[in-house]
């Protein structure tokens, strides 16, 4: 039976989240994130194997959450913590030297500890079915527009400077907004995102030799599926997320449906709402679901469909 390992890289310092310390132990109703992860992981049954990259000076409290969790549930993982990068990447590359011989790796953020179990078990299917690299995603639901610095001149010809739209975004400083994108073409990416693993460690052995750069042979090395054309990050950006990486070495990303409850915890208002979250979940009292299977609000109404090539993703930053 071909085998499956989860990484999680929870050695990110949670500033944002504004906690005392790293955020994977940071707790929810009680249960910190990366407890709640890995129940959720357990419970969905896609892994044999999970790997943790927390920081080098919390791998004991990282131990010591991993074996509360094998010891209070019926856990069918072998659980390893090891000590992450100083990002996610390299974090994410540290925990690829422990993944044995799986033949697919899941990454997935501790901060989306309330994903639900069959948001793994969509990934993990799509995965098995063919495709390189997958994501969950779920529908653009606000306007967005592209930043551009207030004194980058690209104004509109004509446009007075009482014309132009302006955001004060901090003390001192401003941005200009160009036109909104197209809010049907964008996607909200979620995690865990699911890879063919020699697909996963050969993205991250280009990006160690050469962050900037892919070769055409790189992708055909891989074998498998056929690559298209090599193609750069959107607009040179360096890519956020371990698909981005794959994205690189000319690989489909494949989008599965994700799911309102995977939020993903880095301001305190996630927190807030993660906590009423994991409350009633916990409480177990029967309350109707606050989202659908689908991963829209329950109002009785599918989500709008997903399975586009057209992704926009979250941030990797490691904060």
């Amino acid at each position: 039976m071909l085998s499956t390992c989860v990484i999680i890289p929870a050695a990110g310092s949670g500033t944002r989240l504004g906690g005392a310390e790293p955020k994977a132990f940071v707790r929810v109703n009680g249960r910190s994130l990366l407890a709640r992860s890995l129940d959720a992981i357990n419970s969905s049954g896609v892994a044999s194997t999970v790997v943790v990259a927390a920081p080098e000076e919390f791998l004991f409290r990282a131990r010591e959450e991993i074996a509360a969790v094998t010891a209070n549930t019926e856990c069918r993982m072998s659980i390893t913590a090891v000590a992450g990068g100083n990002d996610r990447t390299e974090s994410v590359q540290i925990a690829l030297k422990h993944v044995g011989d799986a033949e697919f790796v899941l990454v997935h953020d501790a901060a989306r500890c309330l994903t639900p179990p069959e948001v793994f078990r969509r990934v993990l299917a799509a995965v098995r079915s063919g495709a390189a690299a997958v994501v969950p995603v779920l529908p653009m639901i606000d306007t967005v527009r592209r930043a551009v610095p207030a004194d980058s001149g690209s104004s509109r010809a004509g446009a007075s400077e009482s014309a132009r739209p302006l955001v004060q975004v901090s003390s001192g400083s401003r941005e200009r907004l160009s036109g909104a994108l197209e809010r049907a073409d964008l996607r909200r990416v979620q995690t865990p995102q699911g890879f063919r693993t020699e697909v996963l460690l050969r993205a991250h052995e280009q990006h160690r030799r050469d962050p900037d750069a892919v070769s055409d042979e790189e992708a055909a090395a891989v074998g498998g599926a056929a690559p298209t054309d090599t193609v750069p990050a959107a607009g040179g950006a360096a890519p956020t997320d371990d698909a981005g990486l794959v994205e690189r070495l000319g690989f489909d990303v494949v989008a599965v449906p994700g799911h309102e409850e995977a939020l993903k915890i880095t301001y305190p208002l996630d927190l807030l709402l993660g906590e009423q979250l994991a409350r009633i979940r916990d409480e177990g009292t029967g309350a109707a679901p606050l989202t659908s299977d689908t991963g829209s609000p329950a109002t009785g109404t599918d989500s709008p469909a997903t399975d586009t090539d057209s992704l926009t993703r979250d941030s990797g930053e490691q904060r």
